[in-house]
C-alpha cells in the first residue's frame, strides 16, 4: 500500500506541475504547449536569429533538464528492452502520427482536452486505442514482451 501511495502521490504532483506549466504557457504566451509544436517552433530558421527569446526553446529545455534534476532526489530504475532499431522505428512512427494527427499527446491529450476541444478528444481516443491495440497484438498475438 505504501508503494502504491508513493506512486499515486508522485503521479499527482507531476500531473499538477504539468497542468500548471501548460496553463501558464497558454496564459503568458497565448499558445498551446504541445511538445511537437514547440519543437517545430525551435527548429524553424526564423527562430534561430534570436533563440534566447523563444519561449518554446525554454519550455523544451525545461522538459529536458527536469529528469536530470529529478535523479538527484530519486534513483529511478530504467530498463530499455527494445533494440536501438526498434526505438528508431518507433520514434519515426510517432513523428509520422504526430504530423498526421496535427499534434501530439501533450497537445491533444493535455492541452486540447482541458479546453474541451472535440478534435483533441477524438485524436486522444484514437491514439490511446491504437496504442492499446498495438500492445495487445505484440504481447498476445506475436508473443513478444515489451
Amino acid at each position: 500500500m505504501h508503494v502504491l501511495m508513493d506512486s499515486f502521490l508522485a503521479a499527482f504532483v507531476g500531473g499538477t506541475l504539468l497542468g500548471i506549466a501548460v496553463s501558464g504557457y497558454l496564459l503568458i504566451h497565448g499558445r498551446v504547449a504541445g511538445v511537437s509544436g514547440l519543437i517545430d517552433q525551435v527548429v524553424r530558421v526564423d527562430t534561430w536569429r534570436k533563440p534566447a527569446r523563444s519561449p518554446a526553446l525554454w519550455f523544451i529545455a525545461g522538459l529536458l533538464i527536469t529528469p536530470w534534476c529529478y535523479q538527484w532526489f530519486a534513483q529511478p530504475e530504467i530498463h530499455i528492452a527494445a533494440s536501438p532499431a526498434a526505438l528508431v522505428i518507433a520514434g519515426l512512427l510517432v513523428g509520422f502520427g504526430t504530423r498526421l494527427g496535427s499534434g501530439c499527446t501533450s497537445g491533444h491529450g493535455i492541452c486540447g482536452i482541458s479546453r474541451w476541444s472535440p478534435r483533441s478528444l477524438v485524436a486522444t481516443l484514437s491514439f490511446m486505442l491504437v496504442g492499446m491495440l498495438t500492445v495487445y497484438c505484440i504481447r498476445h498475438l506475436l508473443g513478444a514482451s515489451l
